[in-house]
Formats: structure tokens, C-alpha cells, sequence
């Protein structure tokens, strides 16, 4: 891939607005109770909200008729599917109609309501489970940022990966995807508060999709090998297949890595790869504080798409005198502690480019794993679910 010369400011990629107060869905009624997972209400297609000015080509028409789709389904998966049906924007149906109706995906959304019947409160609150296909709806990805599971604690998982819904403070991780992004555009500004609402990067083309869309609450990995695996990987290949003029797939740590690992092999080379490891604190000094991601990017975007189709990365609202706008959230305060990067592998197509570097992170001063202390300073973080996470990053190649 080609360096791009030209030097852009993150807050000024693009005309494109976005906000990180637009709503994205009705708030949600808390959830538990099986009339709620049956009768989600239909989202609001959150996307063309905002004040977005980023050109994407028109939503294309789709031979999908989806009201004959859903007359054509048995009563059983009617009732079943009665999220996805009412929820998951009709761009992403019309490619994942069959995928739901298999019995991998029927056994999962059985599996989810034997947890709500039984009482079991789950993450995010049901209609936002979807909420990644209707900020990004299929034709406006340009890159696609993969995590793993949902938050699992109180008012921070919406349906986007990493994002915490506002007042809530940004999780570690997000800290230090925020210390990345400042390392390729320093005047990148955090939210306030470090606040974690990354919506507007989502309304702007970046799919934020977690490889497990549920979580039972307040036990990391609960729905995993539950069937959201196979879901998600099909969400991946719909994008891969589909948006042929390419998009840049951001793949952190090495469960990311593997499902893209068919999008490296592909000869026509339509699509960009970029890993590194996980943002989480026990495998962020091993180099993801310099892999540049954002800008390689935005530079590759640049190539293909010309400057209209690079992304905005900014998360500060603008000022404005409309009084229509809805008031910016607020959000506690947090802290970030200090450590050393060191040496990553990022693959942009099949070329591995080898960076190292020193920056900020959560970890303990000379890297290593963070004590229980350090990781205590912050109630939202789990260490159950980071241990989990850094089992799986030491295995990375150095």
C-alpha cells in the first residue's frame, strides 16, 4: 500500500458531523421479561439522525420483500425471531434472512429464552442488540472494528463494540484505543469526562460488531459457543462479499484475527486487513499503541474512495444555537496511568509491516499483567474477562 502524503487533523477528516448525544433507539425498558424479547419495539433507523454529512451512495433496492419473508416463516420461528424481524435494519436482513432461519441460530435464540424465562437479566437491553445494523446499515461500511463480548454491567453495552452508553466513563480498552487514535492524529480530542460513546463513528460507515451480540449480566463470555459466532462471521462475509469496492477491517488480538483470516487469503485483494493486538490492559504495551490504524485507514479509504470516503474519528460535539439539538451527555470521571509499547505485527493485505514504539497505557510501569489493584481503580472493568482476553494475546506471535 502506497503512504499517503497528505496530513490530515482527526477532528477534520471530513464535513461528515455526528454527534455523541443522538440517540440511537427509544431507551430501552429494563429488560428481563419475555414480553420484552418477543415485542422489542422497532428501532428508529438511528443513522440518518444526526447531522452526518458524509457522502454514502443511496441505500440500494434490494430484491427482498420482507413482509412476504416473514408470512412464509412457521409460527415457532415467527415468535422466535421476532427481534431480528423488528429490529435488524432491512439492509442486513435481506443478506442474513437464511442465516436465521438455520438451527444453529434458532437453538441460540431458544438458549436466550430459557435465560429471560428463567430470570436471567441480559446485555444490551434487547432492542439494542441490533443497533450496529441500523447506525451502520450494509451499504455505508467502510471499516469494521471487531470485538468480542458485550459489556456485562449496568447501562454500558448498546449494540456497539467498545462504546459504553453515555454518562458512563470509557472502559479501559476504550482508553486506550483513545491513546492509539491521539498517537496518529494528536489533536484527536477525547469525549469529556472520557466519556465512551463511539455512535458517531458508527453513523460515519464503521461497522462496531462484537462476536457475541448478548451477555448475561455481570458474567463475561455467558453466551459464548452459544451460536453468536457463526451469526457474526456470516455479518463479516456479508461485508467482504458484498462491499466489492473495499472496506478496512480492523481486526484487535488474535480471535479477531482468525475471522478475517479468509479476507488476508483472498487473491483479488478488495478488502484491507490491519491486527494488532487487543486495546484490553493486559495486551495493549505488546504494540497497539502505535500499529496506526486510524490513519492507515483513512489513507487507504483515501486511495479508493477519494477524500469523501475517509473517516471522521473526531467525538466532540460541535457547538451549535439550535435549540432542536439534544444537550450533550455528561459523564464521570476516570484516570490513565503510564507504561511502554513495544513491538507489533500488523498485516495491511498480505504485506506485514513491523512498528515499535513508546506510549501511554493502563498497565503497570515495565508492562507485564496489572496487579488486582490497578485493575480494581475501575469498577467497569472485569478481570475475569481481561484474564480470559490475555490468555489468548500471549499466544500471538511476537
Amino acid at each position: 500500500m502506497s503512504t499517503v502524503s497528505r496530513k490530515r487533523d482527526a477532528n477534520h477528516l471530513g464535513d461528515n458531523g455526528g454527534t455523541a448525544a443522538e440517540a440511537e433507539t427509544k431507551k430501552p425498558k429494563p429488560n428481563g421479561s419475555i414480553t420484552s424479547f418477543f415485542g422489542a419495539p422497532k428501532a428508529r433507523d438511528s443513522a440518518a439522525q444526526g447531522t452526518t454529512k458524509l457522502s454514502f451512495a443511496p441505500r440500494p433496492k434490494v430484491s427482498f420483500n420482507k413482509e412476504k419473508w416473514v408470512a412464509g416463516l412457521t409460527a415457532e420461528q415467527k415468535e422466535l425471531l421476532k427481534l431480528e424481524i423488528d429490529t435488524l435494519d432491512e439492509s442486513w436482513l435481506a443478506h442474513l434472512k437464511d442465516e436465521v432461519i438455520t438451527p444453529e441460530f434458532l437453538n441460540l435464540k431458544r438458549f436466550l429464552k430459557r435465560e429471560i424465562v428463567g430470570g436471567a437479566k441480559i446485555f444490551p437491553p434487547l432492542e439494542e442488540v441490533y443497533s450496529w445494523s441500523r447506525h451502520t446499515p450494509l451499504h455505508t461500511v467502510r471499516a469494521v472494528i471487531i470485538g468480542q463480548d458485550p459489556y456485562h454491567n449496568h447501562n454500558q453495552a448498546h449494540g456497539l463494540c467498545f462504546s459504553v452508553r453515555p454518562p458512563m466513563p470509557a472502559p479501559p480498552s476504550l482508553k486506550n484505543i483513545y491513546i492509539a487514535l491521539q498517537n496518529d492524529y494528536p489533536s484527536f480530542t477525547k469525549p469529556p469526562n472520557n466519556g465512551g460513546y463511539l455512535a458517531p463513528w458508527a453513523n460515519r460507515g464503521v461497522l462496531m460488531l462484537n462476536t457475541c451480540l448478548t451477555v448475561r449480566a455481570h458474567h463475561a463470555n455467558s453466551h459464548a459457543n452459544q451460536g453468536w459466532e457463526k451469526f457474526t462471521q456470516k455479518v463479516i462475509d456479508v461485508v467482504a462479499k458484498t462491499r466489492t469496492r473495499g472496506v478496512v477491517f480492523l481486526a484487535w488480538g488474535k480471535p479477531a484475527g482468525k475471522r478475517v483470516a479468509h479476507i488476508l487469503r483472498d487473491k483479488e485483494k478488495r478488502h484491507c486487513v490491519l491486527q494488532s493486538v487487543h486495546p484490553s490492559p493486559l495486551s495493549a504495551h505488546g504494540g497497539f499503541f502505535k500499529c496506526g490504524h486510524f490513519k492507515k485507514t483513512n489513507e487507504w479509504l483515501l486511495e479508493r474512495y477519494g477524500k469523501d470516503g475517509i473517516i471522521d474519528w473526531a467525538l466532540i460535539e460541535e457547538k451549535t444555537s439550535s435549540s432542536s439539538s439534544p444537550p450533550p451527555p455528561t459523564a464521570p470521571k476516570t484516570n490513565i496511568a503510564v507504561a511502554t509499547a513495544t513491538e507489533t505485527n500488523l498485516q495491511i493485505n498480505s504485506t506485514t509491516v513491523s512498528t515499535t514504539a513508546k506510549a501511554q497505557a493502563i498497565v503497570p510501569k515495565g508492562g507485564g499483567i496489572p496487579s488486582s489493584s490497578l485493575l480494581s481503580e475501575d469498577e467497569d472493568d472485569d478481570a475475569d474477562a481481561l484474564a480470559a482476553l490475555a490468555e489468548a494475546e500471549y499466544e500471538l506471535p511476537n
